[in-house]
């Protein structure tokens, strides 16, 4: 007797397995600042053919279905669900959210620029725009020593206001990417997400031209995290779980009846 069942199986506990950790990443992430949930795509693997639909049964007749076995199944790949997160009001002036499509561009330590929508922004002791692990903001943006009031326009333009001067100046402007396929980008740590073949290059311009989406100043934008939503996901997974380890302790007990009585 054949034990294919068993590998169909596995192939089912694996892939339900996996979809179980890409929910455990989205539910560990329900506070971080700009995440957005991954979801997990299925797709079957290769079918074996045993009779082909349309081939001769006779001489004047033709199977109408066919028969073919299926070999299990797979992930095809995760994807992020680039949804718009809440914004949170924080007070903090180089707090930024993005209202629409886009990424803030950070400079990572191997010369490569990464994209994130993490706004949680800070100085640097040489008065540079960083984010919370030190990279540096692209274009690079520096606050002159002494400036009293920082001011991020929607568009980007940061101005300051300097001790003994009434009015302020403009030091940088912010430039925002986007992408033609978002949920090409490749995930890593830090909150980074980094350019691929599958996103194509991105295209860097100023907030709210051109398709991309506008800065809020003094606010952030939350993970897009539905917990309800994760939480039933779960259950349906665990369930497909269950059903897959059941069908392999069922083969299992088929294989033992046909090796002790036949």
């Amino acid at each position: 007797m054949s034990n294919a069942a068993l590998h169909v199986a596995r192939t089912g506990l694996d892939a339900q397995n996996m979809r179980m950790q890409v929910i455990a990443n989205n539910l560990a992430n329900v506070n971080t600042t700009g995440f957005k949930r991954d979801r997990a795509s299925f797709e079957t693997l290769a079918y074996q053919a045993m009779t082909a639909p349309g081939a001769a049964s006779s001489e004047s007749t033709k199977f109408a279905t066919g028969t073919s076995l299926g070999t299990g199944v797979q992930i095809n790949g995760t994807a992020k669900i680039d949804t718009q997160g809440g914004l949170q009001s924080t007070g903090n002036a180089l707090d930024m959210a993005i209202e629409g499509p886009g990424y803030f561009q950070i400079q990572m330590p191997d010369g490569r620029t990464g994209y994130t929508r993490d706004g949680n922004f800070n100085l640097s002791q040489d008065g540079t725009i960083v984010n919370s692990d030190g990279f540096q903001l692209q274009p690079q943006i520096q606050i002159p020593e002494g400036a009293q009031n920082i001011t991020i326009g929607a568009d980007g333009t940061v101005s300051v206001t300097v001790a003994g001067q009434t009015e302020a100046s403009e030091v940088g402007k912010i430039e925002l990417a986007r992408f033609i396929n978002p949920a090409g980008l490749q995930a890593g740590g830090n909150n980074l997400l980094t350019e691929t073949a599958a996103s194509g290059q991105a295209q860097v311009g100023a907030a709210g031209v051109d398709g991309r989406g506008n800065i809020r100043q003094a606010s952030l934008e939350g993970s897009n995290v539905n917990i309800v939503e994760e939480l039933v996901d779960m259950i349906e997974t665990q369930r497909a779980y269950e059903v897959n380890s059941k069908m392999i302790s069922s083969t299992d007990q088929m294989l033992q009846y046909v090796n002790q009585n036949i």
